[in-house]
């Protein structure tokens, strides 16, 4: 019989990214009610997962898993970081707020973050894990799949920006593959 296990998001996209990295597990994934609402108020990617994860795992009674990523842009002292999501109303104009603040910046040194937290029924924090992938910030995008910053965001080892990965590599190198990575082999031990 498969664990049940809540997804504290109401993006249905984000579900099914986390049912393919859990894929084999017996954890049957499920997206949170939407009425439940988490105000993200930690100062870290952690915080933020273990919050979103320890909350509507209290408020359900079942386990439940979160993450929280973002992107953090040397010159910009880790900006957009938290705010990564919110730093413009869509995938364009964060892109573009991103690169007007970086202007000629020579140090496009970057890093996407992603925390991931799992918390027991009474929502204390059973796992917790942290990916992270250095690229750097390209001047104009490239390549067309992904979303959010994904266009301007270049992997040096693989010479290719996210938006121009496969949906396999980006899942394999990316910061939420990277954490999931970390992640299953406690997971399996738990099952």
């Amino acid at each position: 019989m498969k664990q049940k296990l809540i997804v504290a998001t109401g993006n249905p996209g984000k579900l099914q990214e986390m049912q393919e990295y859990l894929t084999g597990l017996d954890w049957e994934l499920h997206l949170k009610p939407p009425e439940i609402d988490i105000e993200e108020t930690g100062t870290t990617f952690m915080e933020n997962a273990c919050l979103k994860a320890s909350q509507v795992a209290k408020r359900l009674g079942e386990w439940a898993i979160a993450d929280d990523s973002g992107l953090a842009v040397e010159a910009l002292n880790g900006a957009p970081g938290l705010y990564s999501a919110r730093y413009g109303n869509s995938d364009q104009e964060r892109i573009e707020r991103l690169l007007n603040e970086l202007g000629n910046q020579d140090n496009r040194q970057a890093q996407f973050v992603c925390a991931i937290a799992i918390a027991r029924p009474d929502g204390s924090i059973a796992l917790q894990s942290e990916g992270i992938c250095q690229g750097e910030i390209l001047k104009t995008p490239q390549g067309n799949e992904g979303f959010g910053y994904d266009p301007i965001f270049y992997v040096p080892p693989y010479q290719q920006t996210f938006a121009q990965m496969t949906p396999e590599l980006k899942r394999d190198v990316s910061h939420r593959g990277q954490a999931f990575a970390l992640l299953l082999p406690q997971l399996k031990q738990r099952t």
